[in-house]
């Protein structure tokens, strides 16, 4: 049996079919520690054996840890059924409307019919401190980003010229300077020079915290023993990136997979005899995102990434070419690194999110060269 759970703030509207696809029941349970209850019980009393969540990061993050980790059934695979898949499969119905019991049946036989989707992402213990440290940060930067961007059009009109003293804004000693600037205007602009002062103010203390901040977020990605680091350009704050968003690599059978949740796979656009790849906008951005990071400070050194993109350029591919075909081979050298230290962990204290034991087996394999490999592409 299958199951299928649209996810709310407050409910949970959830679906259990056959296999052949029939409802066998439709109910909607409160999001609560008691409704998590009365779901166990329903998936119990059905013999459910694959859930398929909708919204797992989510509002459905709370029910998709229960499930996987609390539940008393090990033969349960609590797998992610992405949104626009049931966007496609409630359309392919005509006339049924949208309702979330109409969600929860589509959800339950796309759990039923796709053999592919990715278990559920349990962002739990240190990764989950540490996606919720960089996520502040990030908050943090983007308010200084705004704050010095108002405290440069306020400058302009103030002190015309002032960018010849200054320039930017990114280090404590000039921050200081453009105070001391401010504190000479007098007059009509003494109030709009008042304000920007207290956002100056305010990016001190902001880079205060921030590097504060980066401190804890070393100390937590140093108790991992992760190797990331010693790849040239992935310094604290990217490795722990990884692995808050990565949590269990286990939940990526191959490379390529990993790729395609990345963004790095380039998506295939061929017609007739013209074959071709474009850009992949999907996949995770935040992984992208420390991907580029990766492949521009190497491409900015006398490294090995630099050599493979100055030869891709070679080939005739032009710059931001060359950089995607980087950055995916960037993602295999992650991969595999990742792949060697998750074999550090006793798989008996994880939890098991695949669904049967050839599946188990295939995910949790890593190649007897593998860490040699990691070594060579390094």
């Amino acid at each position: 049996m299958y199951a299928g759970i649209d996810t709310h703030k407050d409910t949970l509207a959830v679906a259990v079919i056959d296999h052949a696809g029939r409802a066998l029941a439709s109910l909607e349970l409160p999001n609560t520690n008691t409704g998590f209850a009365e779901l166990t019980a329903l998936l119990a009393d059905h013999q459910v054996q694959r859930v398929g969540i909708e919204g797992s990061g989510a509002y459905g993050r709370a029910v998709a840890v229960h499930l996987a980790l609390e539940h008393p059934d090990q033969d349960l695979a609590v797998v992610e059924v992405p949104t626009l898949m049931t966007s496609r499969e409630r359309r392919g119905k005509p006339g049924q409307g949208k309702t979330d019991p109409v969600d929860a049946l589509a959800i339950a036989r796309i759990t039923a019919r796709e053999p592919g989707l990715p278990p559920v992402r349990l962002t739990v213990g240190p990764a989950a401190d540490m996606r919720a440290l960089l996520d502040y940060r990030d908050e943090l930067i983007a308010e200084r980003t705004a704050l010095a961007n108002r405290v440069h059009a306020e400058l302009a009109g103030l002190l015309p010229g002032y960018q010849h003293q200054i320039g930017s804004l990114t280090t404590k000693v000039r921050i200081h300077q453009a105070i001391d600037l401010l504190a000479h205007i007098t007059g009509a602009g003494a109030v709009r020079a008042d304000l920007s002062r207290r956002r100056l103010e305010r990016i001190l203390a902001i880079d205060t915290e921030a590097q504060e901040l980066r401190k804890t977020i070393a100390g937590l990605v140093e108790d991992t023993g992760t190797t990331l680091t010693e790849e040239y350009g992935i310094g604290p704050l990217i490795a722990a990136r990884f692995i808050a968003e990565v949590v269990d690599v286990r939940r990526y059978p191959t490379r390529d997979t990993f790729a395609a949740a990345n963004g790095t796979a380039p998506i295939p656009a061929s017609s007739g005899r013209t074959v071709r790849h474009r850009f992949n906008p999907g996949g995770n951005r935040q992984l992208n995102r420390a991907l580029y990071t990766i492949a521009i400070t190497q491409i900015r050194a006398d490294t090995e990434g630099r050599r493979y993109y100055e030869a891709k350029r070679a080939q005739g591919k032009t710059r931001r070419e060359a950089l995607r075909c980087l950055k995916r081979r960037l993602s295999d050298v992650v991969y595999r690194r990742m792949r060697v230290e998750a074999r550090a962990f006793n798989v008996t204290d994880l939890p098991e999110l695949t669904s049967t034991n050839e599946h188990r087996r295939e995910t949790l394999a890593v190649d007897a060269g593998a860490a040699n490999e990691a070594r060579l592409t390094a």
